[in-house]
């Protein structure tokens, strides 16, 4: 068996190894500790877990494919967008849900809007985390297969399963511990690539030069809103800024970022670990950053620059496989993989706390024992591992999928998450209201990804999903307002009290 594959299966045995340490804090196996880890992690704990989970494959591989193949503004919007969307999180939204001792990201909106209402809305909050999944699932087979010539089914089982195993066994412990590892893999692989990625393209300035020669208007952090460059066209520019609003304000009401909030000690550390988190993931865009720079310098084969045309996401990759030492290739991969496990061991916890609490639970059987709630939550998350591995292997278009399924959680979600919390008039009308019309706005968009035609028409470059988001924003108060005498609000409290 070769030293790389060797490497790879010692390193999911330390995952493994890590996860089953980790999970000797579940202590006594109830859902607090499973979900929320018993609201005792420390506050350098669930910053590094958070960073961790935020940095996925997407966003390592994203980052240098869109700087290799587009602009640097398409190559960082992911990175800086989820850091700043982690800031504002804790600004706003950490301190108040931690304060109620919520267990899920779903349980303000049941408090305010009822039980089978929030069932129909933690939906696209299930499936923005199951299709993440298995994008994740996708990205590492890819990576698997350029760098081992592994089988993408193999490599996608090896991970699926190995991820799944330390989940279950410690839920939010075995996940943050875990975490912590993956990322020390992420910053050890790029910080001992990068310096050969950039020897190997003629030195960073020279680097730099050539791509800013080659791209004067995508070398710049933010598009022009006016331009004569093709590279902003038709409007390219307003797309991006509406793309990033999604980003920043849609990053927020998904529950694997509230898991970690709701984990830590007191609402202080809640608030305080997502904005130290933003600032990591923005300042961990920098290496991948840089080696798209690289990979748009490096001299090519004609064979591989032929590839890379037709699959820019393959860059880092390629990188790793062709620009740097065998030793050094292996540390790049390690990166990763942490980076994909870490994530999709977050998401798929996340989807499986949702559907056995705030479905099984809260809303089908209420009278669930602790040993009963413990079993559903790890066959739950048994089940989401499963099904991200299937739809990795089957669906061909996960990636689009999870773009437009996060594209619904900022358009449907950020607007009731947002009322649920900070406005004590908000009721249930007002919220099915907001959720049909933002619905309506969005969906008549259309979605080019999955080949879903557009029902509404929006002028060219119409910031649609924005204006979706907006009029929840705006509908949601006001009918609850009209509606208040009739469908009286009700008050934020936990459900369980």
């Amino acid at each position: 068996m070769r030293p790389a594959v060797l490497a790879v299966i010692a390193m999911y045995g330390a995952f493994l190894f890590v996860g089953w340490r980790a999970s000797r804090k579940v202590r006594e196996g109830t859902a607090a500790d499973l979900i929320v880890a018993g609201r005792a992690m420390p506050l350098w704990v669930a910053a590094l877990t958070m960073t961790a989970t935020w940095v996925d494959g997407g966003y390592l591989l994203g980052t240098t494919e869109g700087v290799y193949k587009s602009s640097l503004q398409l190559g960082i919007q992911g990175g800086l967008c989820f850091g700043l969307s982690l800031i504002l999180g804790g600004l706003f939204f950490a301190g108040i849900m931690r304060r109620h001792g919520f267990t899920t990201l779903i349980d303000p909106l049941e408090a305010r809007f009822g039980a089978r209402w929030a069932a129909v809305l933690f939906l696209p909050a299930l499936a923005g985390e199951l299709f993440w999944s298995a994008e994740l699932l996708v990205a590492i087979g890819a990576t698997f297969g350029v760098l081992l010539d592994m089988p993408i089914t193999t490599a996608i089982l090896l991970s699926a399963v190995v991820t799944t195993a330390y989940t279950v066994l410690g839920g939010m412990w075995s996940v943050a511990y875990t975490d912590i590892v993956q990322l020390g893999l992420v910053a050890l692989g790029l910080a001992a690539a990068l310096p050969y990625v950039l020897d190997a393209a003629g030195g960073l300035t020279a680097a730099w030069g050539s791509y800013v020669a080659a791209r004067p208007d995508g070398a710049a952090v933010f598009p022009p809103l006016t331009s004569a460059s093709a590279l902003w066209s038709g409007g390219a520019a307003f797309t991006w800024w509406d793309t990033s609003l999604m980003l920043v304000l849609g990053g927020i009401p998904w529950n694997a970022y509230f898991q970690r909030v709701l984990s830590c000690r007191t609402p202080r550390d809640a608030a305080r670990q997502s904005v130290l988190a933003g600032g990591l993931t923005i300042a961990l865009t920098a290496p991948p950053l840089l080696m798209g720079i690289g990979a748009f310098a490096f001299p090519w084969p004609d064979v591989l620059s032929a590839r890379l045309a037709a699959s820019p996401a393959d860059a880092m990759p390629l990188l790793f496989a062709n620009a740097v030492p065998p030793v050094i290739g292996l540390l790049g991969l390690a990166a990763i993989i942490g980076a994909v496990t870490s994530s999709f061991s977050s998401s798929i916890l996340s989807a499986g706390s949702m559907l056995s609490w705030n479905c099984l639970k809260r809303l089908v059987w209420p009278g669930l024992t602790v040993a009963g709630m413990r079993r559903a939550i790890r066959a739950s998350i048994l089940l989401f591992g499963a099904l991200a591995a299937v739809l990795a292997l089957e669906v061909q278009s996960v990636q689009a999928l999870w773009f437009f399924t996060s594209d619904l959680v900022f358009v449907l979600l950020f607007p009731q998450l947002v009322a649920a919390l900070f406005d004590t008039k908000a009721n249930r009308t007002g919220s099915i209201v907001a959720f049909t019309v933002s619905a309506v706005l969005r969906i008549g968009g259309g979605e080019p990804l999955l080949g879903v035609p557009a029902l509404l028409a929006y002028p060219e470059a119409f910031p649609f999903r924005t204006v979706a988001a907006a009029a929840g924003l705006v509908l949601l108060p006001l009918v609850s307002r009209l509606t208040g005498t009739w469908d009286p609000p009700q008050a934020l409290r936990n459900p369980q009290s």
